[in-house]
């Protein structure tokens, strides 16, 4: 992986502005993104919610397994598609990482509130695939994971990774550090 890339036009102009950090990575294959996740387990605490962002086959479910690893969890982290949540138990002292597919909800929180989510978040570290839209009025402070495949690069395996912290939580947090 390399280091924070320069900004460009992956960052939605438009798009509200955060009280955290916001910054950019390249990550050129399947492995880096699972370092990234690795990586960024080390900032997560209990009651952190982390949206992820990306079209199909972007990287999202193996920047989860590797915020698994990272995490210590119990489990193979795998896409909960079709069960929609998938809770992994800490195998020490750290948080159980509840992993939810919001991909075939339907939009706001009414759907997303049938799965208890905010009754797990003060324990939990949650990762919402496809939750834009669906999970921001389960917490202020969020971090946003937005992963774009590169333009016009010939490797498909290149992808844009842009960590938006949202709220006071990310406000002090160091995103730029993060290494693969």
């Amino acid at each position: 992986m390399e280091a924070p890339a320069a900004p460009h036009d992956a960052v939605d102009p438009s798009a509200p502005s955060t009280d955290g950090a916001t910054t950019e990575f390249t990550v050129d294959s399947p492995e880096r993104m699972k370092e990234l996740g690795r990586s960024l387990a080390g900032l997560l605490r209990a009651g952190d919610l982390v949206m992820l962002t990306g079209e199909l086959g972007a990287g999202k479910t193996t920047l989860t397994r590797g915020l698994g690893e990272g995490l210590g969890v119990r489990g193979a982290v795998t896409s909960p598609t079709f069960v929609i949540a998938r809770v992994h138990p800490s195998l020490g002292e750290g948080p159980p990482l509840v992993h939810v597919d919001a991909y075939r909800l339907g939009g706001g929180l009414d759907e997303m509130e049938d799965l208890d989510l905010d009754v797990s978040l003060s324990d939990s570290v949650i990762v919402v695939e496809w939750g834009e839209g669906k999970v921001e009025e389960l917490t202020d402070d969020r971090l946003h994971v937005l992963i774009h495949r590169a333009v016009g690069d010939t490797a498909d395996e290149v992808r844009h990774v842009v960590l938006r912290g949202v709220g006071e939580r990310w406000g002090a947090v160091e995103l730029g550090g993060l290494s693969g």
